[in-house]
Parts: structure tokens; sequence; C-alpha cells
């Protein structure tokens, strides 16, 4: 192609029907002919120029693009496999949350430091109140553009069906059951429909076994029937998404009260959240147990060909001399402290074939939303500084893809 260019730069340069001033060309037949001039000389090689370059040009761009294809395609597949994930709250832009996401630039800023720590997987929220605020009135503008921003990077998403609209809320409070399941079915049921072709995964609810999230608490024997609904319509709008129980906070309990239910045959994965301190004696051991004690639960209720999610896991890494009050579980660990715990909790839990998702909460240090230690169970900081902690996750993710079956080598 430069050659090409070359050549017909050359021939714009000089009069290629005479190359020797002064004279003019002369016919086989004797008789002198006029030159043709410069100008249609010049309009000649533009035509050939463009041609015989727009042509190259477009091929080249097709090439390009499917070349990206491929490495879509590629990170695709290999984040299908790949078990780790973070939990980040990139639908936050909310006077509530410091307005963490105000603008496309600081969510590209986040999403583009995912793939470099090696996350494959983030849990997003779709938000009822965010999504339909009022009956009927459907917004997606927000979510098109974070489902479209992950998935140009190959990554893949889990979508949380939560919370309650104001309107709909039982209390009229996002953190109450709606007062009618139809109204939650029929807006999980629009999400779903809206992004069957990017997300396959799906988590209902978040933590509806505490009274943080789900007001008033019975066993979950209300969030099961809601559960049995959103299952039924989500199947039926995409037979192939898969769906998950809301994580469950408290523990083994929880996970009796889901097959006491009857959910047995209404979700498809089973999410648990399991948090530790890294200053308790025992808490690695704590983090590794929990899921065997969750598989043998699935297994006497005839559920142990499904798999485990672990959706929340994390503890704060706060910077050496920061003032920061501690967080639920006692004295806040520093950020070296966190980085060291994710690698030992990634290390042990991905030694159990029954899990095969884990996802660290959070990805991004909050500002101020809960005051104490929480605010800092980022990866990196509010500022997009990496933490150390990002480099045990990098490091974590490079030793598992070291690994990683042999179908998924080829880059």
């Amino acid at each position: 192609m430069k050659k090409l260019i070359l050549a017909i730069t050359l021939i714009l340069n000089k009069n290629p029907m005479n190359p020797v001033r002064g004279r003019t060309p002369e016919a086989s037949d004797g008789c002198l002919r006029q030159p043709a001039s410069n100008g249609v000389n010049r309009i000649i090689c533009l035509l050939t120029l463009f041609l015989l370059v727009i042509p190259a040009l477009q091929a080249g761009e097709i090439l390009r693009r499917e070349n990206m294809d491929k490495d879509l395609a590629y990170l695709n597949a290999i984040n299908l496999k790949n078990p780790f994930g973070v939990l980040e709250f990139l639908h936050w832009n909310h006077s509530w949350n410091s307005y963490k996401y105000s603008c496309n630039r600081d969510l590209e800023k986040a999403v583009s430091l995912m793939p470099e720590a090696g996350v494959g997987w983030v849990r997003v929220d779709f938000l009822w109140g965010d999504i339909e605020p009022q009956e009927g009135s459907f917004d997606f503008a927000k979510h098109d553009c974070i489902v479209e921003l992950l998935k140009s990077k190959g990554m893949q998403i889990l979508g949380v069906l939560q919370y309650s609209a104001d309107w709909a809320s039982a209390c009229g409070k996002w953190n109450c059951p709606p007062k009618e399941n139809k109204l939650f079915v029929n807006y999980a049921g629009k999400v779903i429909e809206r992004y069957k072709s990017a997300v396959k995964y799906w988590e209902l609810w978040n933590e509806p076994d505490s009274a943080t999230y789900w007001q008033e608490q019975d066993g979950l024997k209300s969030y099961c029937v809601l559960l049995k609904e959103v299952y039924t319509k989500a199947k039926q709008i995409d037979p192939e998404c898969r769906i998950l129980n809301g994580g469950i906070a408290n523990g083994i309990s929880s996970i009796n009260h889901l097959y006491d239910h009857g959910a047995k045959d209404y979700f498809d994965i089973l999410n648990i959240h399991f948090f530790e301190t890294p200053q308790h004696t025992g808490g690695i051991k704590a983090v590794a147990s929990y899921p065997k004690l969750a598989y043998k639960i699935m297994q006497r209720n005839g559920d142990q060909d499904k798999k485990i999610w672990i959706t929340e896991i994390g503890c704060p890494g706060v910077k050496m001399g920061l003032a920061v009050d501690n967080w639920w579980m006692g004295k806040n660990p520093t950020e070296s402290q966190q980085a060291a715990w994710l690698k030992q909790a990634y290390t042990e839990l991905l030694k159990d074939a029954h899990v095969e998702k884990i996802f660290w909460a959070f990805f991004r240090d909050t500002r101020k939303h809960w005051d104490n230690g929480v605010d800092y169970f980022g990866l990196v900081r509010w500022d997009y500084s990496r933490k150390p902690s990002f480099k045990a996750y990098r490091e974590c993710y490079r030793e598992w893809k070291k690994n990683k079956p042999m179908e998924l080598k080829g880059k």
C-alpha cells in the first residue's frame, strides 16, 4: 500500500506525458499531439488513488474489526471460565453515594482497570427504582451505557434485580418487599428481555435474609415466593439464563430455609456471602469450611450438581495512619493485611471444586458512605490508585490463568 501511494505521488509531481521539458510528444504517424494538461493528469491520478486505495482501506478496516471480534470472543470465552469477580457499584450516581460515577469518564476509568487486575465478572445492580422510577415509565439509559462498556472489554455480568421502588414498596421504602409481587416480576421481565443478549446471569435481591435489606424477616418464606415467580418469568423470556438466589448473609440456617420453602428448583446456582477478618486467628479456616458445609446441605437435598458462587467476600484495607472508624468485625486491617488476606482467601477457596466464582467486595473504595472501614474495601482507592490488594488479586488471577483449561490456551 505504501509503494502504491508513493508511485501515485511521483506521478502527481511530474508531467507523465512529457518528462523532457520543451518537447512536444510525437505520434507514430508523425503528427504533433498536444499533451494533456497537468490538471487533467492530476484528476486521473486522484481517481486512480480513490479506486485503488479506498477499497484497500475498507478491507483493512474489516480486518481490524474481525481481529477485534476475535479478541472479544477470546475474552468472553476465557472470562466465562474465569472465577475472579468483583462487586462494584457502577450504577451509583446519587447524592447518597457521593455521585461515585457521575459521568462516563469515571465509569471508563474504573472499568479500564478491571482487565488489568484479571477481573472477569462484575456484579452490577439493576435497581428497580432507577429503571422504573414511576409505574410503567422505564429508563434504561444508564444501564445501557454500563452494559455496553463492560461488554466492550469482554467482561461477564452478574445482574442483580433489586430493591423495591418507593412507589411499589410494601412499606414505602427500598428495603421492603413489593406490595404486589407482580409489579416486581414485570420490572424483572423488562430488564431480562432488554439485556438477554448480553447478560445471562441474574441474582434476585441482595441478602434477603438480612433485616437491613428485607423487612420484615420471616425466615425467607415470602422471599422464596418471589423467587419462584421471577424464576418462572425469566425462563419464559430467556431459557438460557441462569438464576442465582439472593446472596445469603446469615449462614447455614438460611440455606436450609431456602430448601425448606421449596426453592430448590428455582435457582440454578447457590449464592452465598461470607466475611471474616484477617485478624481472627482461625479466619481462613472458617472461610474454607463454609462452602463445604453449604455443599453438604445441597447434597442432602439432592442438589449436588449445582455450583456455588460467593458473590461477596472482602475486608477493609486502610492506609497506615489514616483515622477511620472500625468496621463491623473490629479493628480495620491495613492495606498490606488486606492484600495478604485476599491472596489467602482466593487460594483456599479455589481449591474447592464446588466453588465456581468468587467476587471481591468492592473494586473501588467508597467515600464517606458507611463512615467506617467498609469504605476501604476496594482494590483501588477512591482516586483510582492501585492498592496492594490490586496486585495480590492480579497475582492470583495469573496463577489461575497459568493452569487454566487447555482449550482456553492460545494467547
